[in-house]
């Protein structure tokens, strides 16, 4: 399975993923990519930006990402 089947698999079995549990869970270090290789094979995925506190307790901005919804027309 390739990472960038990994990361569907866990949007569509999940709903969102993160850098870390991409890195974690999947091996995938470089989710933002595997995002952008997605989007240019036509997979529409959104990305949210989620405040967390990093381990200095500063806070920080992270991407988290979801597929779009598709419309139950």
């Amino acid at each position: 399975m390739s990472q960038n089947d990994r990361i569907l698999d866990h949007l569509r079995n999940v709903g969102t993923i993160r850098p870390m549990t991409a890195w974690n869970d999947l091996g995938i270090y470089r989710l933002a990519s595997r995002i952008n290789d997605l989007r240019k094979a036509g997979h529409k995925i959104n990305t949210k930006k989620v405040e967390v506190v990093n381990r200095w307790g500063e806070s920080t901005y992270i991407a988290e990402y979801s597929l779009e919804l598709e419309d139950a027309a």
